[in-house]
């Protein structure tokens, strides 16, 4: 039996960043379980929450999502201990993420690459020794004036965006969906705006 994907929402648990731009990966791994009609369980690891199935239904590839407790910079140590226990590889690991980079309602997915300052990542790679996973990386776009980007990204989604918001993540999930079932390329085209 292969091991199965392993597609980790990035973001800060507590109920006090939820709202966050920081945690866009939480929302969309949360909608793929909704998918799935499955709720998140605490792992055997005690560091991460999980939900296990699979996508497209039965005969689907296998999945793995999950939630990262604590905060984004440790993101790192719950992800090596999940990819261990389920035998995943790097190049089944799907990292769902905040990109400062991108316009906010855009996505962009591509595999490997730097961390780009986003700590996050940069835990991941490290924990994982490598950077050769894939990344949907979810546009919040630049902060306005002066402010800092490390306020920014734990800022709560502006009235604006909080209506734009689901139809992101709704495409975010499908982004992750489309990339397990028919690969990087595929996904690159329809998805990369």
């Amino acid at each position: 039996m292969t091991a199965p994907w392993l597609v980790i929402g990035l973001g800060n648990s507590g109920p006090s960043y939820a709202g966050n731009r920081h945690n866009v990966g939480h929302l969309v791994v949360a909608e793929l379980a909704q998918r799935l009609g499955a709720s998140f369980r605490a792992h055997k690891s005690g560091r991460a929450d999980v939900v296990e199935g699979r996508i497209g239904g039965v005969g689907g590839p296998r999945v793995v999502l999950a939630r990262p407790r604590g905060y984004m910079n440790e993101s790192g140590g719950p992800a090596a201990a999940l990819t261990q226990f389920y035998k995943t590889p790097v190049g089944s690991v799907v990292a769902v993420h905040d990109e400062l980079d991108i316009p906010f309602d855009t996505l962009r997915v591509k595999l490997g690459g730097g961390d780009n300052g986003h700590n996050g990542l940069r835990s991941l790679r490290s924990a994982l020794g490598s950077g050769e996973f894939y990344r949907v990386r979810v546009g919040i776009g630049r902060p306005p004036g002066r402010q800092s980007p490390a306020d920014f990204v734990l800022s709560d989604y502006s009235g604006v965006e909080r209506k734009v918001l689901p139809f992101q993540v709704d495409r975010a999930a499908d982004a992750v969906e489309t990339l397990v079932q028919d690969g990087l390329e595929r996904t690159q085209s329809l998805f990369n705006s």
